[in-house]
């Protein structure tokens, strides 16, 4: 049995969950660690991004092990959206690697899987949120998301070859 929570979703042990229904289109969205098809799904997606050309299986793996992840469903309980969040659960939360697969783009999935985040209960107070997008701001803008105040404090290391091949 779920407890109401805003935007129809419940939370359950198994994880925090919402449903979205967009036209006649139904996914389930849930927080919850991807299977190894799951991977298999999302890895073939950033290998294919152009913010992680490349990326090897198991880093993938491994990120996912060490965030919170947020997968939509099909009906047939087949992984269409997907969205990790790295986080401290006190002060700070990265969004990242927000990906629709082909074919799903345009109903909202993104949106709702930042949504999902946004309203989970152990999210709650947290002083920054921080994402990177160089052609998605028309889907962070709604739920809140802005420039930074002051882009000069923010630095980074930024490693041209993180999979032991230069990237661009």
């Amino acid at each position: 049995m779920c407890s109401p929570l805003s935007r129809g979703g419940c939370l359950r042990r198994a994880g925090f969950l919402s449903n979205l229904r967009k036209g006649q289109h139904v996914a389930r969205i849930a927080i919850e660690q991807p299977s190894e098809t799951d991977i298999d799904a999302i890895h073939a997606a950033l290998r294919e991004s152009y913010w992680s050309p490349g990326i090897p299986r198991d880093v993938v793996a491994r990120a996912c092990a060490h965030s919170m992840c947020a997968i939509a469903r099909d009906e047939d309980g087949k992984l269409i959206a997907f969205a990790r969040l790295v986080t401290d659960n006190a002060t700070f939360a990265w969004l990242c690697d927000v990906i629709v697969l082909p074919g799903k783009q345009g109903r909202g999935l993104g949106r709702a899987l930042v949504r999902t985040f946004l309203d989970h209960p152990e999210l709650q107070g947290l002083r920054r949120w921080l994402l990177g997008t160089r052609d998605a701001h028309g889907v962070y803008t709604p739920l809140g998301f802005t420039p930074l105040d002051a882009p000069e404090r923010f630095m980074q290391i930024r490693n041209s070859a993180p999979y032991g091949r230069k990237t661009s």
